[in-house]
Parts: C-alpha cells; structure tokens; sequence
C-alpha cells in the first residue's frame, strides 16, 4: 500500500492526530514491484540498431496496414514508475479529454497550471515537462501530492485512469493515417496484465491471450472463512492467469445465445426476462434458486446486490413538491410511501432487486442491514425494532393518504383549482415498450388522487431541464465509483447544486446540517464516529425526503460448473486472472448434451416415402392408359 504523509503548507512533516484543517497537503509514495514487463506490442519493437521500428512509418507502411497485427514485430520492456507519472500528465492534457481531468483540478498540486501549460502542445510533447504534484523519485518509487486531506483519492489510483502508460505507445499511435484504420490506444490498449487484446470486433468478437510476459502473481492461499468450504481455495498458490485465451462474442438474438449456454458453447450467462422463468424459481421465503433444469445441468448461480441506487427524485427547487415546509415535505413523503418499488422489482426486473432504505446501497461503509429502515415509509413487522430490514413492511396507503390530508391535499384535491393536484414527471423514456412502466407510475399516484403527467422528451432536452431546474419529478441513478459513502451522500451535498453549481445534486438539495454533517464526514477515515454521522445523514434525507430511495439492483449471474473460482467483486475488474476452466468435464458436457439426433431424419424420411408412393402411383396409372 502507498507510504501516506501529511504536510505543513512548508511541506513539513505533521505527525498522527492532527486536525484536518492543518494539512496543507497530502502525499502518497508508491512503490511498485521491478521486473514487470509490458505485453508485447509493436510500439516498443526495436531493430538491430536499438531504435524504435515503428515509430517513423511511411506512408507506404501507413496504407498498407489493416490492423495492429500487420506490423509484425513486437517489443517489451520493463514498467517503471515514469510510466505512471507520464499517464497524469496525459490526464491533464486537454487533447485527451480524460472525464476525471476537472475533478484531478482539485486535487493533484500543479494538475490545473501543467494543463494551461500543454494545452498547445502535443501530446507526444509532455514527457519531459514536469508536474509539480507527480514526480518518479526513482525506478520503482514515484510521489504524488495532492492538496489538503481527501482519503478517497487511495480508490482513484486504483481506477483505470491512473493505469501506467508507456510514452512510446503515444508516439507510435499518433502517427498520422493510423486512426483512420481504427488503429488506436483505445482499439489497441497496452498493459502488463494477464490478458492482451488479439483481436478487437465488437460487432463480432473480442479475443484476449495470455500475455506470455506477464509477471508471476499467485491465486492467494487465504481468504473469507467460508471461502474454503466453498472451494474458493484450490488453487492456493498456483501462478496466475489459468485461461490461456479468451473469446467474447456477440450474439445478436437472445434466444440463439440462451441455446448454446445450454448447449454448453458458452460458459457464463447473464439471464433474459424471457429465459427467467426457466432458470429461476422463488421458494415460499422468497429466496431464490434455481429450476430443476439448471440444477440437473450443474449450473450454478450467482447473485450480488449492486453497488447503485435508482431513485425519484424530486426539484427541491419546484414551488409545489421542493422547498422544505411541512407541507412540501408531507407531500414527498406520502408520493414515497405510494410508489411501491418492491411492486416494481416484482414487475419490471423479475425481482432482481432490493427496495432501498436509504441513500446507501449494500457493500457500502455505513450501510446498515440490521435496524437501519426508512422509518417515514416502512414499519416493523410485529414491532421487531431488532429484525432484519427483510422483515421491514411498507406502510399501508391509508398513511399516505393522511399525510396527504396533513400537507393540505386531502383526497389529492389542489386547494388551489379544487380539482386533483397534477404533478409532472419528465422522463426520457418515450418508446412503446416503456409504456407500461410510465403507466404503473400514474397508477401509483392514482393511489393519492394525484394526477402525474408525463412529459417524455429526447435526453439533451432532459439535461437542459435539469440544468435550469425546470424539472419537477424524474428518475435516476448512480453507480458507485468507489466504495465509500462520500461518493453517494455528496449527491446531496448543496454545494454540487444541479441548477446552482452544475454539480451531481440532481435534486438541488439543500440542509445546513446536513451539508456541515457531509463536510465533517467526507475526509474523516472510517470510524465510529464516521459510522454515526453517516446514521445521523441518514436520518436527515430520509425525514426531508428529497428522494423517493428506489431500489438497488441484483445481479444475477450463471455459470456451467466446469466454472471455477466464482466470487462477486463489484468494485473489481480483474477477476479473469482468477477463472480457471475444467476443459475436460467442459468437453463431456458438450458431448452429452449435444448427441446426434437421428429419428426426426428418419421420421421425416418415412413420412415423405410415404407421401411419394401415391404420386407414383398415379405416375404409372397415367402411364398404362397412355399406352393403352
């Protein structure tokens, strides 16, 4: 893990238990393991001479290429800790308009100076300028600092942003004519993992190799208590990656790729609603498990709630559903209690999903599975305060329609016009298939006398609702860039204002105390402490109701058991190297399930034997009259 110091604004070293607000910088020295290499590529192959042998192609060279794999020769060399310095000075780079350059502004000491400084330049031309905030300090060892406190910046390191780059890959690339044959960084990455891309086809097929340089990294020999049972451990030990090759392909029909996972050609599966049924069945709890089918097949199954949130939510901004009056709040309370999401779930996503009772999704710090309900929406069942939020029962509608009483819309009748409230729900979902969803959302404010118009539009007309705040109510999401709760509760965070500071706040929501409780919490390590801000944050959004807490999605996931070492990771993109595949019992299953079947042939054969013989019959009676 990184060497993690904290600075004076001399660049003094401040001991442990400081205040926060005496650190002036943060540094991080990474040190990274000598001896890896790059995969292969023809941006580092070198001829007899030692210089680079494709980093001056002709024009001749240049048209004659179709694809990476025309230029013959490749080359390696080893990582070093340049490389990683070298990819922040491309993040800075306006050319490479990198999505994370605005957010590095803020924190990356000099990363605002050294993009004003290149934005002329080429990007070929960067590496021997410096950075201030990243330095190589030397071939294994390079220092990062960045301003004040931020914790969150050890889960960006670990993007693929801060991916190392070799300079000669820009070099070679940047060659005028390459592009145009889709010839790129982007077609044609280069790293030192366990897989390079051989062929990239999206509209046919992806294929990843081994890469043959790939340094030695070993399955680990402990994990989870219940990894062992789970086999999880049998590979203990044993050198990494286990496939030898890899193929992504593309199948353009559900039904033809469901086939042929049954068939055994492929060996994972996601699951389509029209294959649901036959995979998947509820048992009497409600736990699911798989179809008898499946089971006989030796299939297996995978489910992992995902790290996002779908919500509703409402313009904190809008005279009628915002602001923070009791009126408004009662109103945004009752709309939450009305709009059933475990019905949702039920209806639209085949119950792949959890009804949310807060701002954070499970595997989140701060999350709590125990006591932690929305309590303005939800009840304990028999009065359990210690249940299990499974155990939690939305309130009836009889509450809803009280608090809407309470917010001065009894029966959902506008005092106003003495006729029912309408309400706007602006949406880009405008095709006939999302028809029946929009329908079940007026059918949920129908429950309150409320009238929801839905006013469908293309997403740039969207967008420029909710930059300008002229939006009431809309649906939308997150996906956790990382696993902290700063990266949720600061869609809330008043200063990330949709309408007022083009931030993430869609809601335009906006608490004194809950902003002071965010700012207090957001760079703190996890803690106690942490742990009952993030309670007491809860507790302020769920009461002021800024959002109807939609649902998080469940992944569901099969896989044939020739399949090995199966564990969900989220938050992680490199599990491949953890696969390993019994090819041989693959082999037999495809054997098995895929015997010649020879009696339709027979069959068909007889039956057209059989309509034939009264056609030639007939042949030969017209014959003998002829001859007659």
């Amino acid at each position: 893990m990184p060497e993690v110091s904290y600075l004076t604004l001399k660049g003094e070293k401040l001991g442990n238990g400081v205040n926060d607000s005496d650190i002036a910088f943060t540094e991080y020295i990474i040190e990274i393991q000598p001896g890896i290499r790059y995969q292969p590529h023809p941006a580092l192959a070198k001829n007899i001479q030692g210089d680079y042998k494709y980093h001056q192609l002709d024009k001749a060279q240049i048209e004659a290429a179709t694809s990476l794999n025309d230029f013959k020769a490749t080359g390696s060399r080893e990582l070093t800790a340049e490389d990683y310095v070298y990819q922040i000075k491309r993040l800075a780079h306006p050319k490479i308009q990198s999505p994370i350059a605005e957010i590095m502004k803020n924190y990356i000491v000099g990363f605002d100076d050294y993009s004003k400084q290149v934005k002329d330049k080429a990007k070929t031309a960067i590496r021997d300028l410096p950075i201030e905030g990243a330095t190589a300090l030397n071939r294994y060892q390079y220092r990062i600092r960045i301003k004040g406190k931020y914790p969150q910046f050890i889960y960006w390191l670990a993007m693929p942003f801060f991916s190392p780059m070799p300079w000669e890959a820009d070099v070679f690339y940047s060659q005028k004519g390459l592009a145009d044959k889709n010839i790129t960084l982007d077609w044609f990455p280069i790293g030192t993992g366990p897989y390079l891309m051989a062929e990239n086809n999206p509209n046919r097929r992806m294929i990843l190799l081994k890469n043959p340089l790939f340094h030695v990294e070993s399955y680990p020999t402990e994990g989870e208590p219940e990894d062992a049972q789970k086999g999880l451990l049998v590979d203990a030990g044993k050198q990494l990656p286990f496939i030898d090759k890899v193929v992504f392909m593309l199948e353009k029909e559900t039904i033809p790729y469901w086939t042929k996972f049954l068939q055994g050609y492929y060996d994972a599966s996601g699951i389509a609603s029209d294959s649901f049924d036959q995979a998947i069945q509820f048992t009497g709890s409600g736990d699911v498990a798989l179809t008898p089918t499946m089971l006989e097949k030796g299939i297996q199954l995978q489910t992992s709630v995902a790290t996002s949130s779908f919500y509703m939510g409402f313009n904190m901004l809008d005279a009628i559903v915002g602001g923070t009056t009791e009126q408004a709040r009662k109103l945004r309370q009752a709309i939450a209690i009305a709009v059933d999401y475990e019905e949702y779930i039920s209806i639209f996503t085949n119950g792949r999903g959890v009804a949310a009772q807060g701002i954070l999704p499970p595997g989140i710090y701060g999350f709590d599975d125990k006591t932690g309900i929305n309590p303005y929406v939800y009840e304990w069942l028999n009065g359990k305060a210690a249940a299990p939020v499974g155990k939690a029962q939305r309130k009836k509608i009889d509450a809803a329609r009280q608090l809407m009483t309470e917010a001065g819309y009894a029966g959902g009748i506008d005092p106003k016009t003495k006729e029912a409230l309408i309400l706007y729900f602006d949406t880009t979902t405008t095709s006939i298939d999302d028809r029946p969803r929009m329908n079940w959302y007026r059918k949920q404010f129908e429950k309150l006398g409320i009238k929801l118009v839905i006013r469908g539009t293309d997403y740039n007309r969207f967008q420029e609702k909710m930059r300008t705040g002229n939006a009431q109510i809309f649906v939308w999401g997150w996906n956790a860039d990382y696993p902290d709760p700063e990266n949720f509760f600061f869609l809330l965070y008043g200063a990330n204002s949709k309408v007022q500071h083009g931030g993430e706040n869609a809601a335009n929501y906006h608490n004194p105390e809950f902003d002071r409780l965010f700012e207090q919490m957001r760079n703190m390590n996890n803690s106690e402490q942490r742990y009952r801000i993030i309670q007491q944050m809860q507790e302020i959004v769920r009461h002021d109701a800024p959002w109807v807490f939609g649902y998080h999605p469940k992944n569901f996931s099969l896989f044939h058991g020739w399949y090995k070492n199966i564990k969900p990771n989220l938050m992680a993109n490199n599990l491949l190297k953890y696969t390993r595949i019994n090819t041989a019992d693959r082999a037999e299953k495809r054997r098995q399930w895929n015997k010649p079947v020879f009696w339709p042939l027979v069959l068909g054969s007889a039956v057209f034997v059989l309509m034939l013989i009264p056609a030639i019959n007939t042949y030969r009676r017209r014959v003998r009259k002829s001859i007659q």
